[in-house]
């Protein structure tokens, strides 16, 4: 039986090493604060991790953690494994050490996850691999018990632009309900009526559909937090200024990021943020 290391407990990993637990498959974790997952057994130090396994899954909050956990891995015997790096971060970090990965005897893919906690735990999540053909089939295999909404985008590092593309929509939209939604408060147009409206139609988001509950207060669970939200949106528009490129809505959804701090939202889900908006038109 293939064994999983998962280094990063937060949110999403903890989600990733429970839904590999969950499929029977045998995995352990390890994270740099010592965080432990209840079921899942914990490895002393990276290092004993890696002895253990046959595949790292890394899922870290941003650049600089990925960066000293490939630094620490590639100075490491990787004979034999496979690196999935899932953490939403610059395509470069990963690209730059591929090559050290590949003299260490490991291949590696880039595999940013769409979709909060939840949808991992429920196995409903996406997933953009990028690697060359035989890395990524191998990964794909590993992968396939968190989803079957796998998708192979390209060579290394087109999963996270996917990604970035993919959740910069997102970010686009939720910008223009920020815009729009005012407008409906205004003319004294329910909340409810307009988001139904729209996640009925062509101009509907399922992620909107999906948390309409939340945004009118009957449920209060947070799917992902604003705030890795506003990390993420950092993570694109870096990649989008190294590409010779600018996204002026990208900018404007990053900008609301000290509007939500100031309503102490970052640790809420983004209904909140919706339902924020709509209220701008008191």
């Amino acid at each position: 039986m293939e064994r999983i290391g998962v280094i990063g407990l937060g949110r999403m990993g903890s989600a990733i090493a429970q839904r590999f637990a969950a499929q029977g498959v045998s995995v352990r974790g390890w994270t740099r604060s010592g965080r432990a997952v209840e079921g899942i057994p914990a490895a002393p130090h990276i290092e004993a991790l890696v002895e253990e396994s046959d595949t790292l899954v890394l899922s870290l909050f941003g650049n600089e953690a990925v960066a000293e956990v490939l630094d620490a891995l590639v100075a490491l015997d990787l004979q034999g494994m496979q690196i999935i790096e899932t953490s939403t971060v610059t395509p470069d970090l990963l690209n730059s050490r591929s090559e050290r990965i590949a003299q260490q005897g490991a291949s590696a893919v880039d595999a940013p996850i769409s979709g909060g906690p939840e949808l991992v735990v429920a196995g409903k999540c996406g997933i953009f691999l990028g690697g060359d053909e035989a890395s990524a089939a191998r990964a794909r295999a590993s992968l396939a018990a968190i989803s079957r909404r796998i998708m192979h985008v390209g060579p290394l590092g087109t999963g996270l632009v996917m990604k970035a593309i993919n959740n910069g929509m997102v970010q686009a939209y939720l910008a223009g309900l920020y815009d729009l939604l005012p407008l409906a408060k205004r003319a004294g147009l329910p909340l409810e009526t307009a988001l139904r409206i729209l996640c009925g139609g062509p101009a509907g988001m399922p992620l909107i559909a999906d948390r309409i509950a939340k945004v009118l207060g009957e449920e209060d669970e947070v799917g992902f937090a604003l705030k890795a939200a506003f990390k993420d949106n950092d993570v694109f528009r870096q990649m989008i200024a190294s590409a010779g490129l600018n996204s002026p809505v990208l900018d404007n959804f990053g900008g609301l990021q000290a509007v939500v701090g100031e309503a102490g939202l970052l640790e809420s889900d983004p209904a909140k943020l919706i339902r924020l908006s709509y209220e701008r038109g008191n």
